[in-house]
């Protein structure tokens, strides 16, 4: 054993009545679902080798190799790169980068024997391109890949007993390309080079990986939640993980988080079905009568106890906090609870803070006086989702684009946005959607039908599959229109000027309906659409004040006096929702309001909060 192996841990699946924690319990894994089985981090030093010449596969560096480096996991393969050539920051690669891990860990020790269970292994975020070996044999997801894809959400192995010997060997293999075609957000690419709104590529082992022990057959680690508010009814979006055929009960039962009352739950159902080995999806509805709605003034929140009940009676639980609420784009309003919202937004951009910088972020928005933040074309750390519900900070979330528009993007576009939607459409924080931004990815929608019908397809999907959601076909201009409906649920234009006067005049043009003009390109293609406020209008970007390309003021107070002049030209005129860009600075973007380290504000708290100045006009 040398010293990055992990000892003296043991690892037990976890009976319901165990499954109660304390509210504040700090949850200290990246996602939102919960299992209450003890689990190990593998987060160390690991074994690190740069494969510069891409020989590892054709060399079986997985049946054994002499690694020269170590890396602290979670970190990103430019950090890796950098320490391993001695170089500060961050380490600059091109075209392909390709780079292996390697660690041992003890056997776990399988504390209820009585109980059918299994190792899962856990990767909360990794890739592009990552391959996973234990002790030299190949896995494979719970979805069946031998190469796993997407560097923004969680993916899973089950580790059966069989191969698992006293110390085993991990060994993690890491591609990843400046491919246009890849979901990347705005990492630089072989299309945008860095500079600019282009940052560097930050990839690799960003987020923790982990050890628990789970049942054989058990419910995952996924929830979705739609709620009728109106009738009080919570619908359950469940995936179940089955080896052994046969008869279960899925029990749900829901409490109320801040009483003390742990025996008698607020509702309560058992739901019976024979289920045959495999991967599963099953909805169960749920009332809950009495229930208090979420939203940013009163973010109240349910907690969800489920179980999945084999005829032994033995119970496989998980438990997820969730909120009663309900999002519509009707007219010219956005409806929070059937209550007209204006949406007091802020462009978020994390790029590689941490886990507790991005928390000092969200209360610093929250301070502004959002009530809605933009998390722009970027994955993020699932507590972080956890902190908006807790906070009543609704989010608008965006699939990080590719750089080009051809079929093959188009695919990983559906599986990135597939992947993400999956794991976090547990939060009521989480109210919008968009597909695309400013067409990056999709830079051919105004003149390739393909292009538009993928969209407006995605588009069915999301309202069919994903009713809680509004969803943005493309953000800032070029939306879809056919036959005169707009394929978004909302209108959305990214407007930027330094001059109080034009910012009027834009904002007259945008309101009048004129569709050419306003934005830097026409914001509806396809059909002809003619605007008569029958759609929420957002300004969805706007300001950039201290950002040099967008000529905005340079210090605080000239800053502060403008966003409040902007705000309230918006504000007398007939508009949902605005986004101010942006809230942190980020590489060559120097437009942030909020200190990128401390969370501290350089403008007076409750500048972006303009509810109060006005009712909706």
């Amino acid at each position: 054993m040398d010293d990055l192996n992990q000892s003296n841990y043991s690892l037990s699946a976890s009976r319901a009545e165990d499954l109660f924690v304390a509210e504040d319990l700090e949850n200290p894994l990246p996602r939102a679902v919960l299992r209450m089985s003890n689990h190990v981090l593998l987060d160390g030093q690991w074994h690190f080798a740069h494969d510069d010449a891409d020989v590892g596969l054709r060399d079986n560096w997985a049946k054994g190799h002499k690694y020269e480096h170590t890396a602290q996991w979670p970190g990103s393969v430019e950090e890796h790169l950098a320490q391993a050539r001695g170089q500060q920051g961050s380490a600059v690669w091109h075209d392909k980068v390709v780079v292996w891990y390697e660690r041992e860990f003890d056997m776990p020790e399988i504390a209820e024997p009585q109980v059918r269970s299994m190792v899962q292994l856990t990767f909360g975020a990794c890739g592009y391109e990552t391959r996973v070996w234990l002790n030299g044999h190949l896995l494979k997801t719970i979805e069946g890949e031998e190469v796993h894809y997407g560097e923004y959400t969680s993916f899973t192995y089950e580790l059966e007993e069989h191969a698992l010997r006293q110390v085993n060997r991990l060994t993690v293999r890491i591609a990843d390309t400046m491919d246009a075609e890849t979901p990347r957000g705005k990492q630089e690419s072989h299309v945008y080079k860095r500079g600019g709104i282009w940052y560097q590529t930050y990839t690799g082992a960003v987020r923790s990986v982990w050890l628990e022990v789970v049942e054989r057959n058990r419910l995952r680690s996924r929830v979705g939640v739609v709620s009728v508010v109106e009738d009080q009814l919570v619908r359950f979006n469940l995936t179940l993980r089955i080896h052994d055929a046969g008869d279960y009960v899925i029990r749900l039962q829901v409490f109320d988080p801040k009483t003390p009352d742990r025996i008698s739950p607020l509702a309560e159902s058992d739901f019976p079905l024979h289920l045959e080995a495999g991967q599963w999806q099953q909805r169960v509805v749920l009332e809950v009568a009495g229930a208090e709605l979420w939203s940013p003034e009163a973010p109240h929140r349910y907690r969800l106890v489920a179980q999945l009940i084999n005829t032994d009676g033995y119970a496989a639980s998980i438990e997820t906090l969730f909120g009663l609420r309900k999002i519509e784009a009707r007219g010219r309003y956005v409806y929070l609870n059937n209550q007209p919202t204006y949406l007091d937004g802020i462009l978020y951009q994390p790029g590689q803070a941490t886990l507790e910088e991005m928390q000092r972020h969200m209360y610093a928005m929250k301070a502004l006086g959002c009530n809605l933040v933009r998390v722009h074309i970027a994955g993020i750390d699932p507590r972080i989702y956890n902190l908006a519900d807790e906070l009543g900070l609704l989010l608008w979330v965006e699939v990080p684009s590719p750089h080009s528009s051809t079929p093959r993007s188009r695919e990983n576009h559906r599986a990135e946005l597939l992947r993400m939607v999956t794991l976090i459409e547990t939060h009521p924080s989480i109210v919008i959607w968009s597909l695309y931004n400013e067409d990056w990815g999709a830079q051919d929608i105004a003149t390739n039908a393909e292009t538009r019908q993928y969209i407006v397809e995605t588009y069915h999907l999301m309202q069919i599959a994903y009713p809680q959601f509004l969803v943005v076909d493309n953000d800032g201009w070029h939306h879809i229109s056919h036959t005169g409906r707009l394929k978004s649920d909302l209108l959305t234009a990214h407007l930027y000027t330094p001059d109080l006067s034009r910012w009027r005049e834009l904002l007259d043009r945008l309101v009048g309906g004129e569709m050419e003009g306003t934005a830097a390109f026409p914001l509806v293609v396809g059909d002809p659409f003619f605007y008569r406020r029958q759609v929420p209008l957002i300004v969805s970007e706007w300001g950039g004040f201290g950002f040099s390309d967008y000529g905005g003021p340079q210090d605080a107070e000239a800053r502060t006096n403008s966003i409040r002049a902007f705000k309230q030209e918006l504000r007398t005129r007939p508009i949902a929702g605005d986004v101010y860009t942006q809230a942190t600075n980020i590489e060559d973007e120097r437009n942030g309001l909020v200190d990128p380290h401390t969370g501290a504000l350089s403008v007076p708290e409750g500048l972006l909060a303009s509810r109060q100045m006005e009712h909706l006009q």
